[in-house]
């Protein structure tokens, strides 16, 4: 029997592990359970979020030092490149670009299990310079592509369209260890040209992008949940599902006249192997929750802590100190 002093300590010494090492371990053991998963059942598991955080500048972008401050990258970013090459790799395989044309540049920020995507378009020198694609658009279209669980910075030097900024997150991706499927990007990408059009008509009501991305959500949800008990939704099940999404957001009268393009791309969702996959509602919910009451381009701010020497010596020290504690239990039998 251990003395009830003996005991006391042990409680609180084990308190004071979860305590300090939860916070830092967490993400570590969430991402090695998702690896082993993805492993053992490609199908089944199909979205994916990062170990560190990432700034992919495009191939065109110039003033990399002020897009630096922009996007809040420091040193503990790793920095790659979006080329015209990866443009037609993870966006469009049929499409023709240049180099100079990838100016859109991206800071990818790994946050807590269950966060979902937040999206932050950011102005350059106080020009609002991502001109068509909206940050409640990036967020839904990542999370359809397999991405979560994320924070995404997106800016530009010079005025473009924003829709190549995507090619940042996906590279980032690929460099973290994790090929997205193709079906899966290819299905979002459809979603982001897909949604422009209802967006602009509606371009005067700035709560209307996340309304609209959250119905898109909502569907894709219902989807989701409807493959995972054995029914395949078919077009006219998908339409009426949008449709009732659309009404319970009260945006079904501004988007009917712009909705056949966004049941196309999701039936491609439909077809693609996330709408069977099994974490993916979970996952959706959350980014629904970012983006149905957002409005504007700011939609969290990063948050870097896990990435930063701060964490880690805290996890060296957490993970130490845990080592001498054991040490000391073992030597008490």
């Amino acid at each position: 029997m251990l003395s009830k002093k003996l005991t006391k300590l042990l409680l609180a010494s084990t308190l004071t592990v979860s305590l300090l090492a939860v916070p830092v371990t967490q993400s570590t053991v969430w991402a090695a359970e998702t690896t082993t998963s993805e492993s053992s059942n490609s199908n089944s598991q199909q979205t994916h979020t990062l170990n560190k955080s990432y700034v992919v500048y495009g191939a065109g972008a110039a003033d990399k030092n002020e897009l630096n401050n922009v996007l809040a990258v420091d040193d503990n970013f790793t920095t790659l490149t979006a080329t015209a090459s990866d443009y037609q790799k993870y966006i469009n395989p049929n499409g023709s670009t240049t180099n100079a044309a990838m100016v859109s540049s991206v800071a990818i920020v790994p946050t807590d299990p269950g966060s979902g995507i937040k999206v932050n378009v950011k102005k350059f020198n106080g020009n609002n310079n991502i001109t068509k694609v909206t940050a409640q658009q990036y967020a839904m279209v990542a999370q359809m592509a397999g991405v979560t669980d994320v924070t995404i910075t997106v800016s530009a030097n010079r005025e473009v369209s924003g829709e190549s900024a995507l090619t940042g997150v996906y590279k980032a991706i690929a460099a973290d260890g994790v090929s997205l499927n193709e079906q899966n990007t290819q299905s979002a990408n459809e979603m982001l040209g897909a949604t422009n059009g209802a967006i602009e008509a509606n371009k005067d009501d700035h709560s209307y992008p996340g309304k609209l991305m959250a119905a898109v959500g909502d569907t894709t949800k219902e989807i989701n949940q409807q493959k995972k008990q054995g029914d395949t939704p078919t077009q006219n099940d998908i339409q009426t599902t949008f449709d009732q999404k659309l009404k319970a957001r009260d945006i079904y009268n501004e988007t009917k006249n712009y909705e056949q393009p966004i049941i196309n791309a999701l039936i491609q969702f439909n077809n693609s192997p996330i709408s069977s996959s099994k974490d993916y509602s979970s996952h959706v919910t959350d980014t629904i929750n970012n983006v149905k009451n957002s409005s504007g381009d700011v939609m969290n701010k990063a948050k870097q802590f896990l990435n930063s020497q701060d964490a880690r010596e805290v996890s060296q020290q957490a993970q130490s100190w845990w080592t001498k504690f054991v040490n000391w239990i073992r030597s008490w039998f």
